[in-house]
């Protein structure tokens, strides 16, 4: 696949080294991004699917839908930056927001913090994150670490829940001025 890739100009192989993609490839990558966001979203907005029932839907979508149905999609939601789960969906020019984000596992407590983004990979996870009222834009407190990779105490909403550390590093913030 990888020769494949090269063969087509997207990536560069090295010897020993691995590969990287050329701007070609990159710009590719990222318009397939583009896609499988905005159908996520479409998904979502307009027809009424669960933000944990959206992934493996996009992933089928995400390569027969035409540019012009990408383009009419995200128009008529609004053009949104950023899918169901947060992540950034990328320009039609190529441009996405890159901004590395922490996770709340990484930190202390007494730090009140909004979700921006997290794993979209596993429903399950989801479904877990939403019974919490964890999701994109949600303000949540660290209360509480236990030693030695232990879970985290969190406030949502009012309400406590402990999470584990590996749950917790999967859930991407921003922190609140305070």
């Amino acid at each position: 696949m990888v020769q494949r890739l090269a063969r087509l100009g997207l990536v560069r192989s090295e010897r020993y080294r691995g590969a990287r993609l050329t701007a070609a490839g990159r710009s590719a990558a990222l318009q397939l991004i583009r896609r499988h966001r905005v159908i996520e979203s479409y998904l979502v907005e307009r027809l009424g699917f669960g933000w944990d029932d959206v992934h493996e839907e996009a992933e089928r979508l995400e390569h027969a839908a035409s540019d012009d149905l990408i383009a009419r999609m995200a128009e008529a939601i609004g053009n949104p930056t950023a899918d169901p789960h947060g992540a950034p969906i990328p320009t039609v020019a190529g441009e996405v927001d890159e901004t590395r984000l922490q996770s709340i596992a990484d930190q202390p407590e007494g730090v009140q913090v909004t979700v921006v983004r997290m794993s979209d990979r596993d429903p399950e996870f989801l479904r877990y994150l939403d019974g919490m009222g964890i999701r994109p834009g949600a303000t949540v407190r660290v209360v509480s670490r236990a030693p030695f990779a232990g879970p985290i105490t969190l406030e949502v909403e009012g309400a406590r829940h402990a999470v584990g550390t590996s749950a917790a590093a999967q859930v991407y913030i921003r922190r609140d001025r305070r």
